[in-house]
């Protein structure tokens, strides 16, 4: 079974695009979409302290870009990611693949925290399955 699809929008910019609130024409910040997702999801370093501060019970563990993006992935999961912009569902679909086959441990961790009934996983199972 896919279980990815919720997770899609869960890290609707997760090391993509660090969501931070929409712009003014209702869709969310491109502050960050220039960001080299390749060297962040290839640095353990970089990539673990995203994951550590979306899997936190508090932001206390965040950079100011991940505070946002945390703010942030309740909306993106419940409106499909409709406020992102083109480049951050590409970069979104880039993490997802990433995770789902290099770091299967945080996928599910994630998954587990950003939609603990699967009620998201099974929304966007068909939308994401490859």
């Amino acid at each position: 079974m896919n279980r990815g699809p919720a997770f899609a929008l869960a890290l609707a910019a997760l090391l993509a695009v660090a969501l931070a609130g929409p712009a003014p024409d209702d869709k969310y910040t491109d502050k960050w979409d220039n960001i080299d997702l390749d060297e962040i999801l290839a640095n353990d370093r970089l990539r673990n302290k995203y994951v550590e501060c979306l899997l936190a019970d508090n932001d206390s563990h965040c950079t100011p870009d991940g505070k946002e993006l945390r703010k942030n992935i309740p909306d993106a999961l419940t409106n499909e990611c409709g406020k992102c912009t083109d480049k951050q569902k590409s970069g979104v679909e880039k993490v997802l693949k990433f995770l789902k086959e290099e770091k299967k441990d945080d996928f599910e961790k994630l998954l587990a925290k950003w939609d603990p009934e699967g009620v998201y996983r099974k929304k966007y199972e068909a939308k994401y399955s490859s």
